[in-house]
């Protein structure tokens, strides 16, 4: 009787694929989906703490740039579980986003062709910076104020 309830309702989880489940956050509980934020979140951090502790080894620029990229990406991913996916997306691209996610998501590759492909340590570094950077200012742009509070902060400083 409660699976024909749920039916006509229209909230039968079991006929939707497991895609579509995926894409749709609230058919995740918000305890799971408060979970999972945090699971990747932790993940990301500790990716990027391992990652510039392994910048230190003979030839660990590498493995700073994979694990520093890899904590930003599931740092970055760690909010589709907040939001949905799909969300995310829309949120990203928005006009007070699109430059800092532009920059964010070229400087991911960018790092990662930088070691893999040009062999350049520097530039890799550099990269990395920039990650660090258009991430801020993107995760920034989540907080009211946020933003307008640093560019006074750095013309008070500079001026």
């Amino acid at each position: 009787m409660e699976k024909l309830r749920r039916v006509l309702s229209g909230q039968d989880d079991e006929e939707q694929g497991l895609t579509a489940q995926v894409l749709d956050a609230s058919t995740l509980s918000f305890s799971t989906r408060v979970k999972w934020f945090a699971i990747c979140f932790i993940a990301g951090v500790v990716c990027s703490i391992l990652g510039t502790g392994l910048l230190w080894l003979p030839k660990g620029i590498k493995l700073f740039a994979v694990f520093y990229t890899l904590g930003n990406i599931s740092a970055l991913a760690s909010t589709c579980f907040l939001m949905g996916p799909l969300k995310q997306l829309k949120t990203m691209f928005e006009p007070k986003r699109l430059v800092a996610t532009v920059v964010m998501l070229l400087c991911l590759v960018l790092t990662l062709c930088a070691v893999f492909w040009w062999n350049k340590k520097g530039l890799a570094l550099l990269f990395c910076i920039l990650q660090f950077l258009a991430m801020t200012w993107y995760s920034l742009s989540y907080i009211p104020f946020a933003r307008d509070a640093v560019i006074k902060c750095f013309t008070s400083c500079l001026g």
